[in-house]
Order: C-alpha cells, then structure tokens, then sequence
C-alpha cells in the first residue's frame, strides 16, 4: 500500500494564512468552516493507493458539535474538556471517505 502526500509549500502557507484570517475577522465564530476548510486541503492532497480521500465534513455540522461540546464541558465543570480533542479527530475520521 502506497501512501502519498502532494500538497506544496506555498499551497499550505496559503491556506494556512486563509484559516488564520477566516478566524481573526469573525472573531471566531467561523472557526468550524475554517477548519473544515483546512482539512479539506489536507485531504484533497493525500493519495493511498491511488485513491484521494474525500472530507465530507461541513462547518455547520461541526459547529453543532462545537455547541455541543461546550455545553458538556459547562456542565461537567471541565472535565469533558479532556475528551475534545479525542472528539474532534473522531469527527474528522468519520467525514472521511476514500473515494
């Protein structure tokens, strides 16, 4: 099984500069579809076995999940804290496909 990355430099500093400002001017309230749009380059960009990954994750999904999460840490008084980042890379995991 062959594995392959084919993203450049300057394709990943670009969107990396295109995440930072989605979240500065929203003062992150777009931080979901920033992500989403970050790890949908990354997909787009990895190659196994000569099939690309899809990411059919949407910011407005996450952004439930985000609403979700908080709550649950409100609610456990942090302690749910421990389990987001876990979460979150399950999430992104589910919303990928091979294509």
């Amino acid at each position: 099984m062959e594995s392959k990355f084919t993203g450049s430099l300057l394709e990943q500093i670009g969107t990396h500069i295109v995440f930072m400002l989605m979240v500065t001017f929203t003062l992150g309230i777009a931080t979901p579809w920033a992500v989403c749009y970050l790890i949908n380059w990354y997909a787009k960009n990895v190659t196994i076995d000569g099939r690309r990954i899809k990411f059919g994750g949407n910011g407005g999904d996450l952004f439930v999940q985000y609403i979700k999460w908080f709550l649950l840490t409100i609610v456990t008084l942090g302690i749910y804290s421990f389990w987001l980042c876990i979460n979150m890379t399950k999430w992104v995991v589910k919303n990928c496909h091979l294509e």
